[in-house]
């Protein structure tokens, strides 16, 4: 089995760019929209991006295991897991906004390894293994440097989330403090931290297929990545991208 980060790294590049390059065919055009149990939308062009994607992995690494939003887990006991979000920010995809992803994490051992972040519609790759640095396409991509509150740019993906899931004392503790807000959220916003646009972005609630490609990529790019507790996890629920400089002053508002 190749435990090669880099190799699979690489790997990860182009199975995302093949499932992600498959929904350009829908963006913009004609989509099945459905909604599951918990009022998410999901259209045809989630499925049949994950649909390729597993196939091109399994093709190439078959005793590897799969987690997709869409199609479930297999083989989720393996040494290496990947993790798939065919269209992280569907809401973006189905309005024709640009902002929306295709994500892939690998889990080694539980732990994410390798991290993939394509936003299709914009040629933007984000790609980070640990140990091997953050790369936007072929370039290195790093945090910018922002040590107050004062100067950084604060993402959040929407409203809704923040009231409904019980941070809105801290939200409004950091849009007081931060030069300025704006909601290019989802996946697409932690991107821009990691590639230093932004400075934090604010995810209150994720669950494991939108949040494992996201720590390699902002861990490699020099940031931090954390929940609401200060937890470096992929699996409690919320998340912070931001400078390191930044954590304990974020953090301080969750207490």
């Amino acid at each position: 089995m190749d435990f090669n980060l880099n190799t699979l790294r690489k790997a990860a590049v182009e199975i995302a760019g093949i499932g992600g390059d498959s929904t350009l065919n829908f963006f913009k055009q004609s989509f099945d929209l459905e909604f599951k149990k918990d009022d998410s939308p999901v259209t045809n062009a989630d499925r049949n991006a994950e649909m390729l994607m597993r196939e091109a992995i399994k093709n190439r690494f078959p005793d590897h295991g799969i987690i997709g939003e869409e199609f479930g887990r297999e083989r989720d006991d393996a040494s290496v897991v990947w993790v798939l979000d065919p269209i992280d920010g569907t809401q973006s995809f189905i309005h024709g906004v640009p902002f929306y992803t295709t994500l892939i994490g690998i889990l080694i051992g539980g732990k994410p390894e390798v991290g993939v972040i394509y936003a299709p519609a914009l040629n933007e790759m984000v790609s980070a293994a640990t140990g091997t640095g953050c790369y936007l396409n072929r370039e290195k991509a790093t945090i910018r440097p922002c040590e107050k509150l004062s100067e950084a740019t604060f993402l959040t993906t929407d409203m809704e989330h923040v009231y409904k899931h019980g941070y809105i004392k801290q939200f409004e503790k950091l849009l007081s403090e931060t030069r300025i807000h704006r909601t290019w959220g989802d996946a697409y916003g932690h991107m821009m931290v990691a590639t230093g646009r932004a400075d934090i972005m604010f995810d209150p609630i994720l669950n494991l297929w939108d949040a494992a490609a996201l720590l390699p990529v902002v861990k490699e790019a020099g940031g931090s990545y954390f929940d609401v507790e200060g937890n470096e996890s992929v699996t409690s629920g919320s998340a912070i991208s931001t400078n390191p400089a930044l954590k304990s002053s974020i953090l301080s508002f969750f207490e």
